[in-house]
């Protein structure tokens, strides 16, 4: 049955989907589920279209494969198979031009019931590109076929835009997951706006070298790490919330910001990791709310910033609430990369600790390494140019409402203005608001997001 359907594809230049009748004359056989949806398996190719008529179920690993193109109208649902663990892969060379509205977000999500959905119900979304990365050769992880990245700044993987990625993330084993939405040698070409991950079962977003810039990213309710940066990534990226339920943590310790430069045992290889964020918030909410575990085992909650093994991540006004650690700076040579002014961070603030000492920044050291810097050293730094504060006095209303937060700051909170744009952050792609956190008096979450999936009946 499928063969009939990739054979036609490679016959036309667009695939609408239509229901199998039998008549030969009547366009393409297509496998639907008892409940409607069109079955996607296997490979993409050529040009391929899903419609907001339709329902898409995706089976296993999906391939849009180099050279082809899938896109997806506004308001398009898909779901992902959850014995197959069904993902969506777009291959190096190949396009998706998912733009929704804000009006009409395309959303992935799980495949089961509104009420019974879970982390990792299905695998989520890969895109795979041509920018530079520091680790030529290497494989994806989870099992996805074929290579990623390369030599063009400039590569093009097409569009994401008002999206929302629901219950995927898999970790199939230690290091070897994928996530809400994982990006390989992702270049600037490609438009990524406008994104929401929520229950994810591995990291929201994580980069994997490329340099891919994006605005307005929401990570709800994730399981492991929010914003995970690796093998030279270096893209810019401004508006991001986070909001996590302190009940549900990944035993490797979840974070809000994770960023290397390089997996341990592997050389310092350029292009090095230096991402620029600004304007997030990441918040640790208290609830008692709980959803279907999928056995995925009770972990912990560490910093809200861990940047370790040569990072040169920068982030300029951010919030971060309600972490054991405000900041973990991680190793000698991340600590270089501080008095390189090569990592640069202003404009942040840290409140709500949990640790119980106080201390908001540390120094730790990995692999046996002998530190050459103190945590006063770490403290010192970071007290330059950010600061320290009390969760109560920031002002940020409900924002620990897990189905509704209140996302803009009230009246006179310090967040409001203080915002700093020197260094790294003087840079066109970020506009130069005055609040530091993801929001002034505009909430653009507005109208595409969704705080309450597991009650949503698609």
């Amino acid at each position: 049955m499928m063969k009939t359907l990739f054979y036609y594809v490679l016959a036309v230049a667009v695939l609408t989907f239509t229901a199998c009748n039998n008549k030969k004359d009547e366009g393409p056989t297509v496998q639907k589920t008892p409940d409607g949806k069109i079955i996607v398996q296997g490979e993409i190719k050529g040009e391929v279209t899903w419609k907001s008529t339709e329902k898409y179920l995706l089976k296993g690993f999906v391939y849009v494969t180099e050279g082809s193109t899938l896109t997806i109208e506004p308001g398009t649902v898909i779901f992902g198979d959850k014995d197959s663990k069904g993902t969506l892969v777009v291959e190096k060379g190949g396009k998706i031009f998912a733009e929704g509205r804000a009006d009409a977000p395309i959303v992935f999500t799980s495949n089961l019931p509104a009420g019974s959905r879970g982390y990792g119900d299905w695998g989520g979304v890969v895109i795979a590109g041509n920018a530079p990365t520091n680790q030529v050769g290497a494989s994806m992880e989870g099992g996805i076929r074929g290579t990623f990245g390369g030599s063009d700044p400039n590569d093009n993987s097409g569009v994401l835009k008002y999206v929302r990625i629901e219950f995927a993330g898999i970790a199939f084993q230690p290091d070897k997951e994928i996530n809400g939405l994982t990006l390989y040698g992702v270049g600037r070409g490609t438009k990524i706006d406008y994104i929401q991950v929520s229950y994810c079962g591995d990291d929201s977003y994580e980069w994997f070298g490329g340099n891919v810039d994006s605005k307005y990213l929401v990570a709800f309710r994730g399981w492991d790490d929010e914003f995970d940066t690796d093998w030279g990534f270096t893209g810019k990226i401004q508006f991001g919330l986070s909001i996590r339920d302190r009940n549900f943590a990944d035993k490797s310790t979840s974070n809000g910001f994770e960023s290397d430069n390089f997996d341990p045992g592997s050389p310092g290889n350029p292009p090095f990791t230096a991402p620029v964020f600004a304007n997030i918030t990441c918040f640790l909410a208290d609830t008692a709310a709980v959803i279907p575990n999928p056995g995925l085992g009770s972990g912990s909650f560490g910093r809200g910033m861990h940047l370790r093994r040569n990072t040169r991540t920068s982030v300029f006004n951010s919030v971060f609430v309600g972490f054991p650690e405000g900041l973990r700076l991680d190793g000698n040579a991340t600590w270089a990369n501080v008095q390189s002014n090569e990592l640069q961070m202003a404009g942040v603030v840290v409140a709500g600790w949990t640790g119980g000492s106080g201390n908001y920044a540390r120094s730790a050291n990995p692999t046996g390494e002998t530190p050459n810097f103190t945590t006063t050293d770490v403290q010192n730094w970071y007290n330059l140019t950010n600061a320290r504060m009390n969760t109560a006095d920031l002002r940020l209303g409900n924002i620990g409402s897990l189905n509704n937060p209140q996302r803009i700051p009230n009246a006179g909170s310090p967040l409001l203005s203080g915002a700093v744009w020197t260094g790294k952050a003087n840079d066109a792609f970020f506009e130069k608001v005055n609040f530091r956190g993801a929001f002034g008096s505009n909430d653009w979450t507005q109208g595409w997001t969704n705080f309450n999936p597991q009650s949503t009946n698609y």
